[in-house]
Parts: C-alpha cells; sequence; structure tokens
C-alpha cells in the first residue's frame, strides 16, 4: 500500500511539474507575441512585467529569445522597435543573468542594427540607433560587473568599480561619456520626428516612439550623476588643461540633456508615467573643489501603475515561489485528490478535510487580505525609508566633500612644504656657493699682497742700490749688470704671472690692471735713477767714500743675489704649478677631443640608416602609386569594356545623375591635382594622392558609364557626342595615369584634359535634361501659396504707401493740385482693395479646385500632377502683383509732379489684363457650375470698373490742370501764318512717324509676349485634358479706342523656360 501511495505521489509530483512548465511556456509566450507585434502601439506594461517575473522565475532569458528568434526582425521595422523596447526593459529590471544571455546573441543583434542602418523608412533609423544603444549597454555592463545594467548603485560601488588609477578613471569617465552620447541620439532623433503638441503624443503612433524614452531618461539621470563624480574625482588628481577636452564634452551632454528633460517635462504623456528631475541652471564647476556640495543627484520616480486587466487577457498569473519549502496544508489538497480519484473517499463519500479545505480557503482569504494591508504599510514605510535614505545620502554627499576638500587642503599644503623645503635647500647650497667663492677671493687677495709687498721692497732695495753706486763707474757698471739680470728677473715673472692670472678667475684680471700700475711706478723709479745717475756722475767723491761704498755695495749684492735666488725659487714652484695646469688642460682636451670624434662618428651612421631609411620609404610610396594606379586603370579600363558591351545597351540613366557624377569627378580631379602637388613638395606621403586618385577612378568609371546609358535614351546627334566624349574621357584618364605612373613623367602629369572632357559630359548632360525644370515639383504647391501670399502683401503695401501719399499731399498741396491729387489717390485706393477682392476670391477658388480634383493625392502631388497649370496660376498671380506695384510708384510720382499722367493710364490697363489672365488662369480647372468661380468673375468686373475710374479721374485731372494757352493770331501777316501752318504739318507728320513706330514696336512686343505665355498655357490645357477654347490670351481690357501700351518696367515672366536655341557644343 505504501509503495502505491509513493507511486502516486511522484506521479502527481511529475505531473504538476509538467503542468506548471508547460502553463508558464504558454504564458510567456502570450505575454511575448502580445507585447512584440506590429501593431503601432506602446507595449502594455503588464505584458513587459510577465516577461520580466518569467526572467527571474527561470533565473535567465532563455525562453524569451527562443521565442524572439521565431520575430522577422529584418523586415518589419515596427516589430524590431518594440522588441528593442522589450529587451530594454529586461535589461534593466530582469534577472541578474539576462545580461549573459543577452552576450551570446551579441552579434546576431549587432547585425541587424547594420541592416537598418541602410534603409530609411518611418522606424529604421530609430531601429538602427536603439539596437546602437542596447549593444552599448551589454558591452558596457559586461565589462564593468559592478554595476548592474539599470545604473542603479551607490557612490561606493562607483568608486570601487573606478578604482585608484587614475588611468581607470580616467577611461570609465570616457566610456560614460560614449555611453551617454547614444542615449541622447536616439532621444534626440525621436523628438525630432514628433513635436511637444498634444495631438501628436495622444496618438497612439507617437506613444509607440516615446514609450523607450522612459528608460532613456531612467539612464541618463545615472549616467549624469555618475560623470559628475568621475569629473570631480579627476579634477582633484590630474590638471585642468588635461580635461579642458572632458570639460568641453560634458559641457555639450548638459546642454542636450537639460533640453530633453525640459521638452519630456512638456509632453502630457510623461506627466502621468515619469517624474522627471529638473537639472540646474549651470553646469558645475569642477575647477573648485568646493562646487561638489553643491551638486544634487537627480532622482527619477515612477509612480505605481493602477493599470487594470483587460477582458481580452489570460488568466491570472501564478505567483512566484519565493520559499523552497511549500506549505503542507497547501499540498496536500492534489495528493488527496489524485488518491480519491484513484481508490475513492475512505468514509463512504464525507470526509474531514473538507472542512479543513474550506477553513483553509477562508485562512488564506484573510492571509491575502492581511497580505496586501501588510504591503501597504511597507510601501509607506518603503516611501519614509527612501526619504530617510535620500536625506542620509544627502550628510553623506556633504561629508564626503568635506573629505575631499580637506583632502585637496592637505594635498595643497603637502606640495606648499615641499616648495618650502626645496627654496631652503637651494638656499642653503647658494649660501655655501657664496662662502666657497669669498674664500677663494681673500685667498687670492692675500697671495696677490704678499707678491706685492715682496716687488715692492725688491723695488726699494734696487732704488737704494743705485743711489749708493753713482760715486764710481765700476760699481755703477756692476750695479748696472745687477740691476739688468733684475729686470730680466721681473720680466720673466712677469710673465709667469700673467700666464697663471690668465687661466685663472675671471677676478685675477683686478691683478693684471694692478702689475700695470706697479710697472708704470717702477718705469718712474727708473727715470729717478737716471736723474740721480747724472747727478753722481757730475759730483766727485773721495777715495775712502768710494771704498765704504764699496763694501757696502758689495754687501748689498750679496743680500741681493740671496733675494734673487729666493725670488727664483718661487718662480720655480710656480712654473710648476702653471705645467700641472697646463697638463691637466691638455688631458681634457684630448679626452673631449676623442669624445667629440665618437660623437660623429655615430652621427654620421644615423645620418646613414636615415638616409638608407628615407629611400626605402620612398621607394614604398612609389610602389604603392604604381599599385592604385594600376587598379585605377583597371577600374577604367573595366568601364570602357561595359560601355563596348551589347549587353549594356539595354541600360538607361538620367541626365540628372549623369550631371550629378560628372560633378562630383571634377571635384575629385581638383582634389586628384592637390594631391599630386603634395607629393611632389613630399614624396614621403602619398596618401592623399592614393585616396584622391582612388575617389577619380571611381568617379570617372561612373562617369562612363552612366553617360554611356544616358545616351541611350538621347537623340541620335547628342548621343554620338555623348558617347565619343565617354570614350575621350576614358582615353585621357588613362593617359594621365601613364604619366603618373613613370618617375620621368611623374612631375609634369596634369589632369587638365582630364578636366575638360569631363566638362564637355557635364554640359551635354545638362542639354538633355527637359527643359522646364528650374522648380522641381514637389516645390510648386508651397510656391503658389508664397505668390499668392506675396501678392497680398504687395496690395497691403500699396494701400499704405498711398495712404501715407494722400497724407503727405494734403500737407504740400492745396486748391486744385489737392483736389486732383485726392481724386487720383481715392480712385488708386479703390482699386487696390478690388485688387484685394479679387485675391481672396482667387485663392478660395483655388482651394476648391485642389480639394475637387486632387482625390487620394495630398496638395504637393495635385500641384505636381497639373504643373503647368500651376505655373501659370503663379505667373498671374506675380503679374498682379506687379502691376500693383506699378500703379503705386507712377501715382507717386504723378503727385510730387516728377511724372506723367499716361503711366497711371497704362499700369490701369495692365492691372486690368493681369486680373483677366488670372481669372482665366483659375477658370481652366474650375467647375462650370462653381459659385467661387462666379464670385472671381464678379470681382473681376469689380477690378475693370475701378480702373476705369482711375483712368477717368487721371484724365479728368490732367485736364484742369493743364494751361490751355490763348491762341491770338491777329498780330501775324499772311506770309508769317503760312509759316507757322508749316511747321505745325512738319511736326504733325513727325508725331505721326514716331507713333507709326510706337505702334509697331508695341505689336512686336505683344507678339512676343503671346509666344512666352500661350504656348505653355496651351500645353497645360493639352495635359490636363481641357479644351483649347478656355484657354485664350489674356488680352488688356482698353478703356480708350487707342491700344496704346508703352512699356513702363519690365513684366514679370512666366515661370516657364523659354525655348532658347542651344548653344555650340564642345568639339
Amino acid at each position: 500500500m505504501n509503495s502505491i501511495h509513493t507511486r502516486v505521489k511522484s506521479r502527481r509530483t511529475e505531473h504538476h511539474l509538467g503542468a506548471e512548465r508547460d502553463h508558464f511556456d504558454k504564458q510567456q509566450l502570450s505575454s511575448i507575441s502580445k507585447a512584440i507585434n506590429s501593431t503601432e502601439t506602446p507595449v502594455k506594461e503588464k505584458h513587459a512585467r510577465r516577461i520580466i517575473l518569467g526572467t527571474h522565475r527561470e533565473k535567465g532569458a532563455f525562453t524569451f529569445w527562443s521565442y524572439s528568434k521565431g520575430f522577422p526582425l529584418g523586415t518589419n521595422s515596427l516589430l524590431c522597435w518594440k522588441f528593442c523596447h522589450v529587451l530594454h526593459k529586461i535589461l534593466r529590471d530582469g534577472h541578474r543573468n539576462v545580461l549573459q544571455d543577452c552576450m551570446r546573441h551579441y552579434d546576431s543583434l549587432a547585425e541587424n542594427g547594420k541592416l537598418w542602418s541602410h534603409l530609411h523608412d518611418k522606424y529604421g533609423q530609430l531601429v538602427f540607433l536603439y539596437i546602437k544603444l542596447l549593444c552599448k549597454k551589454m558591452v558596457f555592463h559586461a565589462k564593468h560587473t559592478d554595476i548592474p545594467p539599470n545604473l542603479e548603485v551607490t557612490d561606493d560601488v562607483l568608486e570601487r568599480a573606478a578604482g585608484t588609477d587614475i588611468n581607470n578613471v580616467f577611461q570609465l569617465t570616457v566610456e560614460v561619456f560614449d555611453y551617454m552620447d547614444v542615449e541622447l541620439k536616439l532621444a534626440e532623433t525621436v523628438l525630432r520626428q514628433l513635436n511637444s503638441s498634444i495631438a501628436v503624443t495622444s496618438l497612439t503612433s507617437g506613444q509607440c516612439r516615446l514609450a523607450p524614452l522612459i528608460q532613456v531618461i531612467q539612464d541618463c539621470s545615472q549616467l549624469y550623476h555618475f560623470n559628475v563624480k568621475l569629473l570631480f574625482k579627476l579634477h582633484a588628481c590630474l590638471p585642468p588643461d588635461t580635461l579642458q577636452g572632458h570639460r568641453d564634452r560634458f559641457r555639450e551632454q548638459f546642454t542636450s540633456l537639460k533640453n530633453f528633460f525640459n521638452r519630456a517635462r512638456e509632453m502630457v504623456y510623461f506627466k502621468r508615467l515619469i517624474q522627471i528631475p529638473r537639472l540646474p541652471d549651470s553646469p558645475p564647476n569642477f575647477l573648485h573643489a568646493a562646487a561638489l556640495a553643491k551638486h544634487v543627484k537627480p532622482v527619477v520616480v515612477i509612480p505605481e501603475d493602477d493599470e487594470q486587466p483587460d477582458d481580452d487577457d489570460d488568466e491570472p498569473e501564478p505567483l512566484i515561489e519565493v520559499s523552497d519549502a511549500p506549505t503542507p496544508s497547501l499540498q496536500s489538497q492534489p495528493q488527496v485528490d489524485i488518491f480519491d480519484q484513484a481508490f475513492g473517499p475512505p468514509n463512504g463519500g464525507f470526509d474531514e478535510r473538507d472542512l479543513q479545505i474550506e477553513s483553509l480557503k477562508s485562512e488564506l482569504e484573510l492571509l491575502r487580505m492581511e497580505l496586501e494591508k501588510v504591503k501597504a504599510e511597507a510601501q509607506h514605510y518603503v516611501t519614509q525609508l527612501k526619504s530617510q535614505i535620500n536625506s542620509l545620502e544627502a550628510e553623506l554627499e556633504e561629508q564626503r566633500v568635506l573629505k575631499q576638500r580637506a583632502l585637496v587642503e592637505n594635498e595643497q599644503l603637502r606640495m606648499e612644504l615641499e616648495a618650502t623645503r626645496r627654496r631652503n635647500a637651494e638656499h642653503e647650497s647658494l649660501q655655501n656657493t657664496f662662502l666657497e667663492a669669498d674664500r677663494k677671493a681673500q685667498a687670492t687677495e692675500q697671495r696677490y699682497n704678499k707678491l706685492k709687498e715682496k716687488h715692492t721692497e725688491l723695488v726699494a732695495s734696487h732704488a737704494e742700490l743705485l743711489r749708493k753706486s753713482a760715486d764710481t763707474v765700476k760699481m755703477l757698471s756692476a750695479t748696472q749688470q745687477t740691476q739688468e739680470e733684475v729686470e730680466r728677473t721681473k720680466q720673466q715673472l712677469s710673465f709667469e704671472v700673467e700666464r697663471v692670472r690668465q687661466e685663472a678667475d675671471m677676478k685675477m684680471e683686478e691683478q693684471k690692471f694692478e702689475m700695470e700700475r706697479l710697472k708704470r711706478e717702477l718705469e718712474e723709479k727708473m727715470a729717478e735713477v737716471t736723474r740721480v745717475k747724472a747727478t753722481l756722475q757730475s759730483s766727485e767723491m773721495t777715495s775712502l767714500e768710494r771704498n765704504n761704498n764699496m763694501t757696502a755695495l758689495q754687501a748689498e749684492k750679496e743680500r741681493l743675489m740671496r733675494s734673487v735666488r729666493e725670488k727664483e725659487a718661487e718662480l720655480s714652484s710656480l712654473r710648476q704649478e702653471a705645467q700641472l695646469q697646463q697638463s691637466s688642460l691638455q688631458q681634457e682636451r684630448q679626452r673631449s677631443s676623442r669624445e667629440l670624434g665618437e660623437l660623429q662618428s655615430k652621427l654620421k651612421e644615423k645620418t646613414s640608416v636615415e638616409e638608407q631609411m628615407k629611400k626605402k620609404l620612398l621607394e614604398e610610396q612609389f610602389s604603392l602609386l604604381q599599385g592604385t594606379i594600376a587598379e585605377a586603370e583597371n577600374i577604367i579600363q573595366d568601364a570602357v569594356a561595359k560601355v563596348d558591351d551589347p549587353l549594356h545597351i539595354r541600360c538607361t540613366s538620367s541626365p540628372d545623375y549623369l550631371i550629378n557624377r560628372a560633378e562630383a569627378t571634377l571635384g575629385s580631379i581638383d582634389k586628384m591635382k592637390k594631391g599630386h602637388a603634395d607629393y611632389l613638395h613630399n614624396m614621403e606621403d602619398a596618401g592623399g594622392l592614393l585616396r584622391s586618385l582612388t575617389q577619380f577612378s571611381h568617379l570617372a568609371a561612373e562617369t562612363i558609364v552612366n553617360g554611356s546609358a544616358t545616351a541611350h535614351m538621347a537623340p541620335t546627334d547628342q548621343a554620338d557626342r555623348l558617347t565619343e566624349n565617354c570614350r575621350g574621357c576614358a582615353t585621357q584618364s588613362l593617359q594621365y595615369l601613364k604619366e603618373l605612373k613613370a618617375k620621368n613623367t611623374l612631375q609634369k602629369a596634369d589632369p587638365a584634359s582630364v578636366r575638360v572632357i569631363v566638362q564637355k559630359i557635364l554640359y551635354l548632360g545638362q542639354e538633355l535634361r527637359p527643359k522646364g525644370m528650374d522648380i522641381r515639383q514637389e516645390e510648386l504647391g508651397d510656391l503658389v501659396d508664397k505668390e499668392m501670399a506675396a501678392t497680398s502683401a504687395s496690395i497691403e503695401e500699396a494701400v499704405r504707401r498711398i495712404e501715407e501719399m494722400m497724407n503727405q499731399a494734403r500737407k504740400d498741396t492745396s486748391g486744385v493740385k489737392l483736389e486732383v491729387n485726392e481724386r487720383i489717390l481715392n480712385s488708386c485706393t479703390d482699386l487696390m482693395k478690388a485688387i484685394r477682392m479679387l485675391i481672396v476670391s482667387s485663392t478660395d477658388l483655388q482651394k476648391e479646385i485642389v480639394e475637387s480634383g486632387r482625390g487620394g493625392a495630398s496638395i504637393g502631388e495635385f500641384y505636381a500632377r497639373n504643373s503647368r497649370w500651376t505655373e501659370g496660376l503663379i505667373s498671374a498671380a506675380k503679374a498682379v502683383g506687379w502691376g500693383a506695384t506699378e500703379l503705386v510708384e507712377s501715382a507717386d510720382k504723378v503727385v510730387l509732379h516728377t511724372g506723367k499722367y499716361e503711366e497711371l493710364i497704362v499700369c490701369s490697363h495692365e492691372i486690368a489684363a493681369s486680373t483677366a489672365q488670372l481669372v482665366a488662369a483659375s477658370k481652366v480647372k474650375a467647375g462650370r457650375s462653381s459659385k467661387r468661380l462666379g464670385v472671381l468673375q464678379q470681382a473681376s468686373r469689380h477690378v475693370n470698373e475701378m480702373a476705369a475710374n482711375v483712368v477717368a479721374s487721371t484724365k479728368t485731372g490732367q485736364e484742369n490742370l493743364e494751361n490751355k494757352v490763348s491762341m491770338d493770331f491777329s498780330g501775324m501777316s499772311l506770309i508769317k501764318l503760312k509759316k507757322e501752318e508749316m511747321e505745325s504739318q512738319v511736326k504733325v507728320l513727325e508725331l505721326e512717324n514716331h507713333l507709326e513706330n510706337e505702334r509697331l514696336r508695341l505689336g512686336e512686343l505683344r507678339k512676343k509676349h503671346y509666344d512666352l505665355a500661350v504656348v505653355p498655357l496651351e500645353q497645360a490645357a493639352e495635359e490636363n485634358g481641357d479644351t483649347p477654347s478656355l484657354v485664350q490670351p489674356a488680352r488688356p481690357l482698353s478703356m480708350s479706342p487707342k491700344p496704346s501700351k508703352p512699356p513702363l518696367g519690365r513684366k514679370p515672366t512666366f515661370s516657364q523656360k523659354p525655348n532658347i536655341p542651344s548653344k555650340p557644343s564642345f568639339k
């Protein structure tokens, strides 16, 4: 019985676990399919939450990736966008093993990003940027495992992740900068596609794009805090100049992040989903460590979501088991049920365990209610604790700032102490040097004083000897010999002293000056001795005195000889010292010469090696150039082969693309010429020439191929010239490349011939372009609105100027002139008002025509489809505005008496004609039963009436102001009357001849205007399917029997190009 019970229990456990796994897989598949689909709606939070709970339950994202592999991420951009949103949520809030599972699929995710970077649909670029952000996020957190993907870490963890090595802190700062850049790039692109209006953010399409920005805001707030902390740490260890680039980059990111937060805060969509923090007005000052205390960490708050489940949701998700030991009361029920199903109830249908089950269910309900209450209280406590944590973190941050400040001050004091110690050591060394120099100077001074004293004694004894030997010639001669010996000794001593003094210090120069002074004194003494000798020779002395003197002189001679021997000994010792110094100097000189020889030999070897390296580099650069030229020749030859290929006849191209390629080729020729000049200037660097050659070869090949393809659709003559020029381009290009390839022709290679032939291709492409392409079709719709608005503005300006002229005329004139000017200006004002009503009626009729004729197309497409009619409408609006401006100018001249009244009349006729042209252009597309067409015609008739009023008031004013001269011919004779009659007939004939010439000129002008105006209108009528009878030339409404219409100014031309004869082609 026990074995049966055990088997049933194990079977029940396996069945229960399998059912639970199936339920989990089914629930995950349902949530993933509902969260990631092709519907343009934001991902629901409950579906994403179930997927995130699934990652916690299975401790990874294996199930998510196994189901996501089946999505067509490479073909559906919207599906890929929502997949990236869900993956971002999973990375932030999922299990910690999710990052490892995602890294296994990193390559496939990156490949999808590269694919969408080349596709430009509504979500293509957004998907590319989002995948780039996710890849950057995964790589960053895989490298820095201490920082979780949700970036919510304490400052201690950030310090630990940065480490103590300043190089690691520097690298981490750069990586955080890159992380922030991709986040801000995605946000900027999404906001650029949308505006902040309520109408856009309230649509599901707009919310689908805005939803991922919630995670971007959470990431950016944390990354901003990381940047601030890391930059303050870097500034505490590195000099400010080194971190100038970091500060500039942070300032740019701060500005972008602040603008992003401000724009997101103004959107209604984010106000109920997230509380966005406010950044300070200016970035922190990293040069002052105390500014860290003012930094406040931005905190993003996500409100609690009270979302109710929809009707189409699955069954409620089971709670995740947080305990390994199941509750016995809850576990016993399925066992009893399975056992009872197998063997029946033990007591014949009634069991007390049913009552226990009911009581346990009631207790479970009570516990659930208690659990909800506990959860609410816990949430309240969590909120309070979060606020306390924030305050404690602020205090902790302040303490850290104080600590940082103390460390900085300590470091500054330590640096100042070291500087003081260095200054003291330098001062001591300088003092020792000064004492040593002082001692040497004193010793030199003492030795010099001794020499000076000895020399003085010698001079005194010699003078005394000369005075005593003046009595006798013999003693005098002996004395003279002794004196000569002493002189020689003194000269030798002076020479030795001079040589020693030259090799000594600079202070010995003073000794030299002193010796010269002593020599001068000696010479003076010698002169005195000579005078004494002459005096002694003239005197006579007794023999006794001579003997006595002789004895004294002999004793003195012996004493002098002893002193001379002592001087010789001292002189020999000085000579020995000088020889020793000379020998040491000789040895030093020999050692210096040997070192100089060694350095010169090394320099020669280095120079030879550098020359060899330079020669090798030149050869390598030239070989690279030859290889590039060979490849360029192959590319151009391949293009010529394509032109000759019979299969290429099916290929066609447009003249616009040919013009684009030819212009690009001309630009590459300029770059190639510059690169050639740079290479000739410095042949060690051929990089610029290689890049320009590669670009030129590809662009020239594209020009040749597209030129041949364009020739297939061109007329025969132009096609032959274009094909011939393409072949000539290939020939000239190959010739130029051949000159570059050889060293002897490299200097004189010139791409001027290639430029000429490419310019011919460009000119032929411009000739083949269809006429009338000055204005792109997508701009026609905007141009119509602009011209109508410009015409209205011209009318308003004309009315304003007429009022100013009226006020000025009332100030400056009076009487009949004032009455005439007021009548003319009032009629001009009425005409301007009528024209304004005409422009309003024409704009209303134009809108009716566009709305009734565009169907499902847009307004721009309707104008592009009816481009001829649109251009005619633009021309008519221009003519009306031009006529109004000319009328105001003529009225101004008439009031100021600098113009003619006929100009006003002609301008009125022009306005009537332009009005008729505008009505005719509008009537071409209007329905016959259109009420707005009748309003427009009524406005046109009113304009004609007002123009007639202007003409009438002008003529009346002219008649009133004319000074009629009375013709009195009573005093003339018959002959004089006949003469006056003949002169009058001559003037009449001249005026009639001039009038006839002007009428012929007017006819030619109207004929030319008709050719330029009517032909495009007929073409527009034929293109739009209207009958030619509705498109008639706009004839001027004449208010006088004579059709006089002198040209006052240049008429505005139509938008169509005139049929200008083609220019001669290049040969």
